[in-house]
């Protein structure tokens, strides 16, 4: 059997705030914006040319906003891997992205560690080309 994860919900404050986040600041393409009702949107985003999307959800009761930016309990969330570290870094940090752990070289390649508009964490890693992907 062939199986593969194709796409996680990400729940958010807000569509269009994190629409923007995600496209003018990480570069993401917004891939499809479908309002479902008044209140309710299928907002599906991903970095350019990954089999792995990001479904934007907004919370919708109590239980939901406090799950905005702490969906792992304070662990990384999401990790997203780059060909050229240092050029999306540097990008990345003159849109004013926050970086809470600074740039390391490990064994399996480059990593840092950002937060999105919410708080979540995010690994961002150039694996190195004899490291098995993680």
């Amino acid at each position: 059997m062939k199986q593969q994860i194709v796409q996680l919900a990400l729940v958010v404050k807000d569509y269009d705030e994190a629409i923007a986040f995600y496209t003018q600041k990480l570069g993401f393409q917004l891939l499809e914006d479908t309002p479902l009702s008044e209140t309710k949107r299928w907002v599906v985003i991903a970095p350019s040319g990954s089999p792995c999307k990001l479904l934007l959800a907004k919370a919708a009761n109590e239980r939901q906003f406090t799950a905005i930016g702490n969906q792992t309990g304070g662990r990384v969330f999401l990790f997203l891997h780059t060909d050229d570290f240092w050029r999306d870094y540097h990008n990345m940090v003159s849109k004013g992205i926050h970086f809470v752990r600074q740039p390391s070289e490990e064994a399996f390649g480059i990593v840092a560690v950002f937060e999105d508009l919410y708080g979540n964490l995010w690994d961002f890693i150039q694996p190195s080309a004899i490291a098995p992907q993680i």
